[in-house]
């Protein structure tokens, strides 16, 4: 299937008679005739249902519509986005380890790292997004486990060279993990350039409404856990009775650990109301990104306009599809049917002016959420970012006068007319004051 199909037929195959729409299916237990089943179920000889933390009818045709999407051999859903980046690398690093993450994330996954992982004995080191593959070299130690990177970051709009961080990790027999939550597999997908493991917020364009939380991992099945330093993998776990996951699993070694292993003992589980609300909007995926991509470009083009006339309060403009910016090369190569809906660019004035903008906005709200069907608008460095320094700040490409722009599927008309009365109170307001 192609991957427009995909989308609306992917995952779930009714029988005759079933229903024709996947089916919620709220419950936590299964039952079983026989114990002896039961146990083969707990011991993972069996294949099946037993407790929906680790598993669930709704969850799994949701699982495979992902795995399908993104080209993996499997994928686990989790209750939201940073679960997912979580599980991505404690999956196969613990306490002592060393990861190597772009700089260019979400605020929310650098402090996951930053803070966290640190805490939990993993420490990370940031590196600009754009570096090679050679430049990449130095970061690398003997008890590096995995290198990590946003395709498209939020809300600087980095495209990290997936190519030469797959090189640089590969060198050293670990893998490359990619959150490709902004591009999502109609735009991209980075296992054909190498990644080896996708994460997901999937409450982004994936669900595409705002309605529901969660997150994804999605195994590729190319990594070669055997020819690194992964014990984890590929010693006995304890916990199952001596059970290798390199050796029962093969290429879902990974992601069958990331369930048995770290859903069993943390949970994380999203409801399957959850996974059915994600499912509806998957439906409508390759349509929706399309239009928040077409909308985008010509919300960036009326702002890049705005520079040199109009109101002349923007500027600067970051949206990778415009010719001259500087990932537009990157974005030809990974990008060439759109990014995302998602515009950055600052306002004349700084944080006065930015503040002024944002609540002079009628049609697009400012909510902390970003990539649904309404345009909506955030000042990350008060916001999403407000717990860096400036110093970590400028290394995410966050600066104080920075707005994150999501650009919806309205008419675009409507949204650049709500941008123009926005900007013009902005000038207005700012020359009463000044």
């Amino acid at each position: 299937m192609k991957i427009d199909t995909i989308c609306v037929q992917g995952g779930y195959s009714p029988k005759n008679g079933e229903p024709r729409v996947l089916p919620i299916c709220q419950s936590t237990t299964y039952k079983y005739d026989s114990s002896e089943q039961m146990g083969n179920l707990f011991d993972l000889k069996e294949e099946g249902f037993f407790y929906t933390r680790l598993g669930n009818p709704t969850n799994d045709a949701v699982e495979k519509k992902l795995a399908m999407l993104e080209g993996g051999v499997g994928c686990l859903l989790t209750s939201s986005g940073q679960m997912a980046s979580l599980y991505s690398v404690v999956n196969i690093a613990s306490a002592g380890d060393h990861v190597i993450s772009s700089s260019s994330i979400y605020g929310g996954t650098f402090n996951l790292f930053y803070k966290t992982l640190k805490d939990f004995g993993i420490e990370t080191t940031f590196v600009p997004a754009d570096s090679t593959a050679d430049e990449l070299e130095k970061y690398f130690r003997p008890n590096t486990r995995c290198v990590f990177g946003e395709a498209l970051s939020n809300p600087s709009l980095d495209i990290l060279d997936i190519e030469e961080f797959a090189k640089a990790a590969h060198r050293h027999n670990v893998p490359l993990i990619v959150d490709n939550t902004f591009p999502t597999p109609i735009n991209l997908r980075p296992f054909e350039f190498g990644a080896d493991i996708v994460v997901h917020s999937t409450s982004k364009y994936l669900d595409g409404h705002a309605c529901a939380l969660g997150g994804a991992v999605i195994d590729s099945g190319n990594f070669d856990w055997a020819g690194g330093d992964f014990p984890m993998l590929t010693t006995p776990d304890e916990s199952y009775h001596g059970l290798v996951y390199t050796e029962s699993f093969g290429k879902a070694a990974y992601i069958t650990k990331a369930r048995t292993h770290l859903m069993r003992d943390i949970g994380g589980t999203p409801s399957p109301t959850n996974a059915f609300l994600l499912n509806l909007g998957m439906d409508t995926l390759a349509l929706r990104v399309k239009r928040h991509c077409d909308n985008a470009k010509l919300v960036a083009e009326y702002l890049q306009r705005n520079i040199d006339g109009g109101t002349g309060m923007i500027t600067w403009v970051n949206y990778p599809d415009l010719p001259g910016n500087k990932n537009h090369s990157l974005c030809e190569k990974y990008l060439p049917n759109g990014s995302s809906g998602v515009i950055s660019f600052g306002i004349r004035g700084g944080r006065e002016a930015a503040t002024v903008f944002m609540d002079s906005m009628k049609l697009a709200a400012i909510v902390t959420h970003v990539a649904d069907a309404r345009t909506s608008l955030l000042h990350p460095a008060s916001t999403t970012h407000r717990q860096m320094n400036d110093e970590q700040l400028a290394a995410c490409g966050v600066s104080p006068e920075l707005i994150r722009f999501s650009v919806g599927i309205e008419d675009p008309e409507d949204i650049i007319e709500d941008i123009e009365n926005a900007l013009k109170a902005t000038a207005s307001g700012l020359a009463k004051n000044a």
